[in-house]
């Protein structure tokens, strides 16, 4: 089975994160065994972003979920590093700002959708909105309740008009953060990753569970699916997102547009 069907939310599905294996690996032995498949899908990735740059008829929006040290930013490294960044945005989502906070709750991330043969990239995203607000008690659930049907209008808009929208979630074990937490604690180059609001938040672990279970149930359609990407190994992580990519640009069967011109009519004085 391809690991686009083995990993996706299937729309109308239910999540159960305690089933799914966070070590799992899809039968690939280990990480020399990942790592030539990985070199294709990157090699492959930066062609079609080319093609897609080209065309310019869509664009793709990755989105990246996950507890933290799941390895978001290590996605964003290891698999979109060979892209172009002229053709590539990484966008962060943090606490919102006073001038966010103004408008709807929606409004910061539009803005930020990625243009026509462009590829965007999401580090947390609008379903903190139905996350962290939820856990946190930071807004009614007759409130965020609502935001379910919103994201899928919004994100089904986005399609329509060309974008396509991969949506990952990162799934590592609480024992497997823990062991990173230790880790940045013991280097000091990485002591700035750390955060005390990081430790707090793993008290609230099964509360994010059923939260991301009710954000993926609910809202992993068609045109914005879901994929809970087991991520206790990294190479594997690294491996399924890119592979998940490079599949989806290709079933567009993308193609360089023709010449407006008569390009043999072209001369080199």
């Amino acid at each position: 089975m391809r690991l686009v069907e083995r990993l996706m939310v299937k729309p109308g599905g239910k999540v159960r994160l305690s089933r799914i294996d966070t070590s799992d690996t899809a039968g690939v032995d280990d990480k020399s065994a990942a790592q030539p498949r990985l070199e294709k899908n990157l090699k492959r990735l930066a062609e079609l972003q080319y093609l897609m740059y080209a065309e310019d008829r869509r664009s793709l929006l990755v989105v990246l979920q996950a507890m933290d040290a799941a390895g978001k930013d290590g996605v964003i490294r290891h698999v979109m590093t060979g892209l172009n960044p002229q053709g590539c945005q990484v966008t962060p989502f943090k606490a919102p700002s006073k001038e966010e906070l103004d408008h709807d709750y929606l409004w910061r991330i539009h803005k930020e959708a990625p243009r026509r043969g462009e590829i965007g990239i999401f580090n947390r995203s609008h379903y903190e909105d139905v996350l962290v607000v939820r856990v946190h008690d930071l807004v009614p659930k007759r409130v965020w309740e609502k935001r379910f049907d919103q994201i899928n209008a919004f994100e089904r808009m986005l399609a329509d008009e060309g974008t396509a929208i991969l949506k990952f979630f990162l799934h590592i074990s609480p024992e497997e953060q823990k062991r990173r937490f230790a880790a940045r604690l013991e280097d000091e180059t990485r002591h700035w990753k750390l955060s005390p609001a990081d430790f707090e938040e793993r008290k609230f672990w099964g509360a994010y569970q059923r939260a991301y279970e009710d954000a993926m149930s609910r809202c992993s359609t068609p045109s914005a699916p879901w994929f809970v990407i087991p991520s206790d190994r990294k190479w594997f992580r690294n491996l399924a997102v890119s592979q998940i990519i490079v599949e989806t640009l290709e079933s567009f069967h993308m193609k360089f547009p023709e010449p407006s011109f008569d390009v043999s009519k072209l001369k080199l004085e």
